[in-house]
């Protein structure tokens, strides 16, 4: 009986809580508590308090351009921030955003009304009665340690959820949270 290979690629749901490498740390699972095959390495990295779209494969080549950000591949995020983002900060992140680490690249930036369908976190977010909160859709081309949050937070708009929905042309559509299913070729 031979055992078929691992899928090239894999996309995977990934929860809150789930760190973007096989071994738990400290109250934060990883990935040996969804996925079970051998010789896949994650393209890219998402932190354990974002969820969403993580690419897994066993293709080194591929890995890197998913990864690099040399190769550009555009990431969309849903981004729940506390308050209601106004026309001068999405021309901000569209025109890229200032942080310390010098101006983000120009990102495409849009409110999504009516919210996503995404369902309730576990944990839930934090809600703060007297401030709204506004779900919007951001795409960057870079990758800058927890860049999206920072850059809703230094136009105002705290980060409250983020979800990681589409890296290139790979989606998340179709996948529950802790789910995952080979990936076509692109």
């Amino acid at each position: 009986m031979s055992v078929s290979p691992a899928p090239r690629l894999i996309r995977f749901h990934k929860p809150y809580g789930v760190l973007s490498q096989f071994t738990a740390e400290g109250r934060w699972r990883g990935l040996k508590d969804f996925i079970d095959l051998p010789g896949v390495q994650v393209a890219g990295r998402l932190d354990a308090d974002s969820e969403g779209l993580l690419l897994l494969t066993s293709d080194g080549r591929l890995q890197a351009r998913i990864a690099d950000p040399r190769f550009k591949m555009e990431k969309t995020y849903w981004v729940q921030v506390e308050g209601v983002p106004h026309e001068r900060a999405l021309a901000a992140w569209r025109g890229g955003v200032l942080l310390k680490d010098g101006p983000t690249r120009p990102a495409r930036a849009r409110l999504l009304a009516p919210p996503p369908a995404v369902g309730e976190r576990d944990p839930p977010i934090r809600v703060r009665r007297a401030i709204p909160t506004t779900w919007l859709e951001l795409a960057i081309r870079e990758g800058r340690n927890r860049q999206v949050r920072r850059m809703t937070a230094a136009l105002g708009f705290p980060t409250l959820r983020l979800l990681r929905v589409a890296i290139g042309p790979y989606t998340l559509d179709g996948l529950a949270p802790g789910a995952w299913a080979a990936a076509p070729q692109a």
